[in-house]
């Protein structure tokens, strides 16, 4: 039988640059990763031009607060550095390694959401108020509601290996108001 594919994206966001750091051409980047110091673990980041993921190769990073501090090879001066100001950058997903049954937020936003056989919506979002995820599911009328991310009401995150992709739940009365 063949199964509904959820489609994984090569590349994922992992940080934006929001600063400039000294004038070596060091960046000081926000994280998108699950902690900063997955981000200054990169090798190799990339940047988005037209459909093409361009390599800029890591020459050091260092973990400052929650931000990252990056040097790319090839940038070198403050004027080089500003050029990337409020860019984002992505890693490649073979450049993390994940546990069994761990997976990307960016590979679920967009997933059906299934109770039973009934589509109820769509995940928008993943939010994480409190270090608790929460799963922000749109209806088809377009109102949303809101699902703790726990085995109580997410039953199965499905990529479309044993049964179509999307998220499988398990809802209580009132939970869809």
């Amino acid at each position: 039988m063949e199964y509904k594919k959820a489609e994984l994206k090569q590349y994922l966001e992992c940080g934006k640059a929001v600063n400039t750091h000294g004038v070596a051409g060091m960046l000081k980047m926000e994280n998108r990763c699950d902690a900063p110091e997955v981000l200054a673990k990169l090798k190799t980041m990339y940047i988005k031009r037209g459909e093409e993921y361009v390599p800029m190769k890591v020459a050091r990073a260092s973990v400052q607060k929650n931000m990252v501090l990056v040097k790319f090879d090839g940038v070198d001066t403050f004027e080089d550095a500003i050029k990337y100001k409020n860019e984002i950058f992505y890693a490649a997903r073979g450049d993390f390694r994940l546990r069994r049954g761990d997976f990307f937020i960016a590979d679920i936003i967009g997933l059906p959401v299934y109770e039973g056989e009934r589509e109820v919506g769509t995940l928008t979002d993943v939010l994480a108020p409190a270090g608790q995820q929460v799963y922000v599911i749109k209806k088809p009328d377009g109102k949303t509601f809101m699902v703790p991310c726990v085995p109580e009401f997410i039953k199965e995150v499905s990529f479309g290996e044993e049964r179509d992709a999307g998220i499988y739940v398990s809802l209580i009365e009132g939970m869809e108001e």
